[in-house]
């Protein structure tokens, strides 16, 4: 008969391992199997952020979410958010997969959603946030960039991409979206409008204020319809 007590333990250590890499952990006390996924700091992408930043690694997020799709044992998704955007492509790659779940899944933004995380706060079934601020604001680049015509075309094609997604997952149009990310005069220097949650919800880019224990019981109330 094996050990209970090592059993438990091991498990104990493996979660407290998988915390400690990737950010997440499978929620099993619950009565359903809930997979909690934290995107923090940067959305790293196909270079590497610089030494020092806080990042979430595309390459270790993508795997999770196939896995979180294909395991019968895990029952939904959460997705909790506090970022400050970064790669474009790879946030947008992640935001697409986390939307492809079939099972029920949730956002929950807790401080920033800036840049990528508004596409990625909006990708579940069901988003949700807290009364702080995100923050909305164009597409940016800052590295060195050819000053062409072809550039400012490609700029344009990603944004369009961008606001696409987001009102397309959202109760925002692309027309009232645009509107707020290109307003001027409210963010130091740049572009952009700043959005606490109360106001995020009445703009319709998220379906509901609340926090943790809120986005659990809409998750735990999904699966039981689902079932």
């Amino acid at each position: 008969m094996p050990d209970t007590h090592t059993t438990s333990v091991d498990q104990q250590r493996l979660e407290k391992e998988r915390i400690e890499d990737d950010g997440t952990v499978t929620l099993t006390r619950g009565g359903h199997a809930i997979h909690c996924l934290t995107v923090i700091g940067q959305v790293e992408g196909h270079t590497e952020a610089p030494q020092g930043q806080k990042t979430t690694k595309y390459e270790h997020v993508i795997p999770q979410l196939a896995a979180v799709q294909e395991d019968p044992r895990i029952e939904g998704l959460l997705v909790l958010l506090n970022t400050v955007g970064g790669d474009v492509e790879a946030g947008l790659a992640l935001a697409e997969l986390i939307a492809s779940v079939s099972k029920p899944s949730a956002t929950l933004v807790l401080g920033g959603g800036h840049s990528i995380g508004i596409p990625l706060a909006v990708s579940a079934q069901r988003s949700f946030i807290v009364p702080t601020a995100m923050t909305v604001h164009p597409v940016r680049h800052s590295g060195v960039i050819l000053g062409v015509p072809q550039t400012m075309h490609w700029f344009d094609q990603m944004q369009q991409r961008i606001t696409g997604f987001v009102a397309a997952h959202s109760g925002m149009t692309e027309k009232r979206y645009t509107e707020l990310m290109l307003h001027t005069g409210e963010l130091v220097m740049d572009m952009g409008t700043v959005l606490d949650g109360r106001r995020a919800v009445k703009e319709k880019l998220i379906d509901e204020l609340g926090g943790l224990s809120d986005a659990l019981d809409w998750l735990h109330r999904a699966i039981e319809t689902r079932e």
